[in-house]
Parts: structure tokens; C-alpha cells; sequence
């Protein structure tokens, strides 16, 4: 059997990230073949990804990258099980690696990403170069969301990243590439990563959104004790009134604008057009909350330091 030596360890430990013993024992598995022994790496990152699939990650990065044209734009939401995990510089530039991943890739479909070769190395897969950063991190990573946008013809693309990671958007404004729509683009981003819209205007809800929501707050009322014996029409006066607030609260332009509390954002629009001398419009956005939607496990702070403490 060939001798494993301290360069030779060293090669591999350069090239596959793994720890020095791991290392050490698939040279020594793989008598000395170095091939052999990142194939060995592999499937036991593999194996500790699996092991760590079951526990809940509801911590990790929203990331936002914009080509060097800014002709093109990417939101990307990876997870990690800590927060701790999330300020890690090795996750963090993980997580920019599947952004240029996504900005190359011709996959919208979560699954078929996976499966598609590792830039990096074309010798694995996107999921693959995920177990890995598993096998090194410790924790269960989850590449969870992605979103590609093209810009339109006339359109100017904004960005605005929220504590670190919390939030993620990306907005698409119809204007001049000039530093004023810029920065009115910035600060649209801002009100959305804030105000959470789900529509950029009332035209953008469908009937049929619309009509579902009357029907539970109709419910709602109904449910309401103090509304019990009041005329239908008194009830159906409340639940437009209701429905109205409501759609403004999820529609962009019909917000307070966070900045200026007299103007909505319509009107804040309207002001930077007048300044600029040519409409500007918001034509899409993209938000992303990390960990939005994840039932997050509950764990007490003593406990868990008292259990890294026993590892």
C-alpha cells in the first residue's frame, strides 16, 4: 500500500474542504488514491447530509446578486439550522456561489437545479457541493428558493438587502438608469422588505383573491357576537370597508410610504417622475423573508449550549 503522506492529506484537504483526519482516513481507505478518496469524502458527506435532513432550518441568508450589465437579477433563499451559522464567512460565500449558480443556470424547477453539475466541479452536482458544506458546517443546509429575473427593455433593477440576510428584494422600475430612480428604486426596495406588499397595485389582485378574502372576512363578522342582529346591509358596508384596508395594506402603491407618512407610494412615485421629467413605475418586485413559512423549532438557550458543551 502506497505511504499517505502530509502533502498528500494537505492536497486533499484543499480540494475537498473536509477535516484533516477525514481526510487522512480516505487516503488510507483509498490507498493513496487520491480520486478515490474525494469519492469517499463524498459519500460520507452524503451520508452526514442525511443524517441531518430530519432537524428543522429556518435560519440561513436571503441574498440578492445583479450581474455586472444589471441586465439580469437573482434572489436566492438558503437555510442553515442557527443563526450562528448564518454570519459564517464559508456559508456566506456558499450562498453567493448558488446565486452565480442560479444566474448561469437554465432551471426554474427547485429539483432539476439540484441536479445540475456543480460549476465549481463538473464532476458533482449542485446537491452534492450542498453535502459537502453540510459535511463541514454540521448543521442541515437547505437550498430552499430561487427567483431569475430579465430586465425589461425600459426597466432599472434595485436591490436592498435587510440585517444581514433577514430580507431580500429585488425590484424592477420601469425609468432612467439615472442616480435619482436609483435611489428611488433603493427606496421602494425598502418599503417592500418593511411593509411586505403582496401586489404592486388593485389591478394586480385577481377576482378571484379578492372574493376569497370577502368570504372570510364575512365569516369573521358572522363569527362576531357584536355584530349579531345588525341589517345585512350594515354588515356588507363593514366588510367592504374592511376589504379595502385590507387591499391596501397588500397592494404597493396604495401604502403610507415609510419615508413620508403624507404621501403613499403611488404619490412618492408621482413626485420623483415630476422630478425627473418621465414616468417611473414599479413593474415587479421579489421578497424574500428567510425562514418565512418554516415552522421554527422552539428550543430553550441554556439547553442548547449546555448540549454543544457535551459534543
Amino acid at each position: 500500500m502506497p505511504e499517505v503522506t502530509a502533502a498528500m492529506v494537505k492536497e486533499l484537504r484543499e480540494t475537498s474542504g473536509a477535516g484533516m483526519m477525514d481526510c487522512k482516513k480516505a487516503l488510507v481507505e483509498a490507498d493513496g488514491d487520491m480520486e478515490q478518496a474525494q469519492k469517499i469524502l463524498r459519500e460520507k458527506g452524503l451520508a452526514a447530509a442525511a443524517k441531518k435532513a430530519g432537524r428543522v432550518a429556518s435560519e440561513g441568508l436571503s441574498y440578492v446578486y445583479l450581474n455586472d450589465a444589471k441586465d439580469m437579477a437573482v434572489v436566492v433563499e438558503v437555510n442553515s439550522e442557527t443563526d450562528f451559522v448564518a454570519k459564517n464567512a464559508e456559508f456566506q460565500t456558499f450562498v453567493n456561489k448558488v446565486a452565480l449558480q442560479v444566474a448561469a443556470s437554465g432551471n426554474s424547477d427547485i429539483e432539476m437545479f439540484l441536479d445540475e453539475q456543480w460549476s465549481e466541479d463538473s464532476s458533482i452536482t449542485v446537491k452534492d457541493a450542498l453535502s459537502q458544506m453540510i459535511a463541514r458546517i454540521g448543521e442541515n443546509l437547505s437550498i430552499r428558493r430561487f427567483e431569475k429575473l430579465s430586465k425589461n427593455p425600459n426597466g432599472v433593477f434595485a436591490s436592498y438587502i435587510h440585517a444581514g440576510g433577514k430580507v431580500a428584494v429585488v425590484a424592477e422600475l420601469e425609468g432612467a438608469a439615472n442616480d435619482a430612480v436609483l435611489e428611488a428604486g433603493k427606496n421602494i426596495c425598502m418599503q417592500i422588505a418593511s411593509m411586505s406588499p403582496q401586489f404592486v397595485t388593485r389591478a394586480d389582485v385577481s377576482e378571484n383573491f379578492i372574493q376569497s378574502e370577502k368570504e372570510i372576512l364575512t365569516q369573521q363578522a358572522k363569527n362576531d357576537e357584536k355584530n349579531q342582529g345588525k341589517p345585512d346591509n350594515i354588515i356588507e358596508k363593514m366588510i367592504e370597508g374592511r376589504l379595502g384596508k385590507h387591499l391596501r395594506g397588500m397592494c404597493l402603491y396604495d401604502q403610507e410610504y415609510v419615508k413620508d407618512g403624507d404621501l403613499t407610494v403611488e404619490k412618492y412615485l408621482e413626485v420623483v417622475s415630476k422630478e425627473v421629467g418621465s414616468p417611473v413605475k414599479v413593474l415587479r418586485f421579489v421578497r424574500f423573508e428567510t425562514g418565512e413559512g418554516i415552522a421554527k423549532k422552539e428550543e430553550n438557550f441554556a439547553e442548547e449550549v449546555s448540549k454543544a458543551m457535551e459534543v
